[in-house]
C-alpha cells in the first residue's frame, strides 16, 4: 500500500469499497512506523492494542456504521489524554502518569471509529518551537533529519510528513500546530478559541491553548476538525455551533506588509509575495492593512503564557500524581521533584511566570501585557471590517538545524512572530504549504498562513482549498 500521498478521503474510499480493511491499512502504517521511528523519534509509544482498534473499526464498516474517520489511523500528541494510556507531555515529571479518562476530542474520535496508533513526541508541556525540549529526545524533520520539525507539535507533524500516520492531533498555544506544519510541508489548523473543547488536554496557557489537526490536505484537516469540534459542558470556554459562520470563499485578503519587514528570510518573503500575486491573478483582491500593535504580541505573549504556565504547572508536586523524589522534608520533596522532573525550558518559563505575577510586579508586567492583548484583539477586529482574511508567512524561516538555536532562547521565541498574535486574539488560522526554499543543498518546506475573524473557521478551509489549487496549478 503506497502511503506517501494517501489522504483520509482516499483511505475512506478504499475502506468503503472493500479494497482494503482497517486492519490492513493500520498494519501498513505500523510497518512504516517500526521501520522509521528510530530515525525520526516521532512516537514516544506505539500502542499495543492497535490491531484490536482496527478490528472494531472493520466491524463498524461491516454494519454500515462508518463515519469519515472510521478505521483511519491517527497519531495523538502526548498531552491529550487517552484513558488507560500514559500521557507524559514529554516530561520526566509525568513519565508514569496513566490517564484515568478520555479527553473530549478522544471521546469524539472513538465514537467515530478512528484508530490511535500511538502518542507523539512534543516539547515538554508544549513549551518550545523545535521539539528539542522533549525529555525523550528531539524529533527529526523527514525532509532533512539534521533539522528540527518545529514544535511543540513536532512529533505529530513528523508522523504525518513521514507517513507514520495519515493525520494527527496537536495543540496550539502560540503556533504549535501551524509552525511544524509549515516546516514539514503539511496543513495545520488552529481553530477559533473555544471551537474545540480543551477538556483532557494537559494545560499550558489556558486562555491560549487549542486542539487542532495536522494533515496532508485542507480537506483532511477539515474532516478531522468537524469530528472533534463542538460544545462541551466540561469546558466553560467551548462555544455552541450557532457562534460559527458559514461564509463564501474569502475574496478580499489583507496583507500587513509593515509586519513583514524584519526577521523574515529573503527567499521566504519572495515566495510569500509570489503566492500573494498568484492569489491576485486568480481574482482575489489584495489590500495592504495595518495592525498597529501586533509588533508587541511576542513580548506580551511571553508574559501571559509563562504566567498561565506557572499557575497550571504548580499542580505537579509529586504528591497527587506523577514522579516523586523524596527529600529531607516536604519543601525539599517539592524542590527535588520539580528540579529533577522539569526540563530547563519549563523551569525558565515557570520562573518568568511566577515573577510577573508576584507582588509588586504584576502591575508592571502581567496587567500591561493583558492590556496589550486587548489592543491586539481590537486591531484584528478593525482589520476584519475591511478584509475577509489576513495573509502572512507562517514561519519567518524554514527548519533550522538541531542545536542551532539551543543556547539562544530569544532567537527560538522569534520563530513564533507570525503565529503568536493569533492565539493572543483567539481567532482561527491555517498554515498551508507554500513551496520550498534551499538550505545546504536541501529543499525545505515553508508555509503560508491565513487568519480569519472569530467563528469564521469555515472560510479558512475555503481559501485553503483555493490556495491548494492555485499553488498546485
Amino acid at each position: 500500500m503506497e502511503l506517501k500521498d494517501l489522504t483520509i478521503r482516499e483511505a475512506r474510499k478504499l475502506l468503503d469499497e472493500n479494497k482494503a480493511t482497517a486492519v490492513e491499512l493500520v498494519a501498513a502504517y505500523m510497518r512504516r512506523a517500526q521501520e522509521k521511528n528510530d530515525e525520526f523519534n516521532a512516537y514516544l509509544e506505539i500502542f499495543d492494542d492497535v490491531e484490536e482498534q482496527a478490528k472494531r473499526a472493520d466491524e463498524m464498516i461491516a454494519r454500515g456504521e462508518m463515519k469519515p474517520l472510521t478505521g483511519i489511523p491517527l497519531a495523538i500528541k502526548d498531552n491529550i489524554l487517552i484513558k488507560g494510556c500514559v500521557a507524559s507531555a514529554a516530561s520526566k515529571i509525568l513519565e508514569n502518569y496513566v490517564a484515568s479518562y478520555d479527553a473530549h476530542v478522544i471521546e469524539k474520535l472513538k465514537e467515530a471509529g478512528a484508530v490511535f496508533l500511538g502518542r507523539a513526541n512534543m516539547d515538554e508541556f508544549a513549551m518550545g518551537s523545535s521539539t528539542e525540549n522533549s525529555a525523550y529526545g528531539v524529533s527529526r524533520n523527514p525532509h532533512d533529519t539534521m533539522r528540527i520539525p518545529g514544535g511543540s507539535s513536532g512529533g505529530p507533524a513528523v508522523t504525518v510528513a513521514g507517513d507514520l500516520a495519515i493525520a494527527a492531533l496537536g495543540t496550539d498555544t502560540g503556533g504549535s500546530i501551524r509552525q511544524p506544519a509549515a516546516l514539514c510541508g503539511l496543513v495545520g489548523f488552529k481553530p477559533t478559541y473555544g471551537a474545540v473543547s480543551r477538556y483532557g488536554a494537559i494545560a499550558l496557557g489556558s486562555s491560549l491553548d487549542q486542539i487542532g489537526p495536522l494533515a496532508k490536505s485542507v480537506e483532511d484537516a477539515q474532516i478531522l476538525f468537524e469530528t472533534i469540534r463542538g460544545i462541551d459542558e466540561r469546558d466553560s470556554t467551548s462555544l455552541p455551533d450557532t457562534f460559527f459562520k458559514n461564509g463564501d470563499t474569502p475574496k478580499k485578503i489583507g496583507v500587513p506588509r509593515h509586519f513583514l519587514n524584519e526577521g523574515v528570510d529573503e527567499d521566504v518573503l519572495t515566495a510569500f509575495n509570489e503566492s500573494v500575486e498568484k492569489l491576485r491573478v486568480d481574482g482575489h483582491e489584495i489590500v495592504d492593512i495595518e495592525l498597529p500593535n501586533v509588533k508587541y504580541a511576542l513580548a506580551a505573549y511571553y508574559i501571559v503564557m509563562p504566567a498561565e504556565a506557572s499557575t497550571n504547572l504548580a499542580r505537579y508536586d509529586g504528591v497527587r500524581y506523577g514522579v516523586a523524589h523524596k527529600g529531607k522534608d516536604l519543601l525539599d520533596d517539592y524542590m527535588q521533584t520539580r528540579g529533577k522532573g522539569f526540563g530547563k525550558e519549563s523551569r525558565r518559563r515557570i520562573l518568568i511566570g511566577t515573577f510577573v505575577l508576584s507582588s509588586g510586579y504584576a502591575d508592571a508586567y502581567y496587567r500591561k501585557a493583558t492590556a496589550v492583548r486587548e489592543q491586539i484583539r481590537e486591531d484584528f477586529r478593525k482589520a476584519f471590517e475591511n478584509v475577509d482574511v489576513i495573509a502572512t508567512p507562517t514561519s519567518p524561516t524554514p527548519a533550522f538545524k538541531i542545536g542551532e538555536r539551543a543556547s539562544d532562547p530569544l532567537a527560538m521565541y522569534a520563530a513564533d512572530i507570525f503565529t503568536v498574535p493569533i492565539n493572543m486574539a483567539g481567532v482561527p488560522a491555517i498554515s498551508l504549504p507554500m513551496g520550498k526554499v534551499e538550505r545546504d543543498g536541501t529543499r525545505l518546506p515553508i508555509g503560508m498562513q491565513f487568519i480569519a475573524p472569530h467563528g469564521a473557521d469555515s472560510s479558512l478551509f475555503s481559501i485553503g482549498k483555493d490556495f491548494e489549487r492555485i499553488i498546485g496549478a
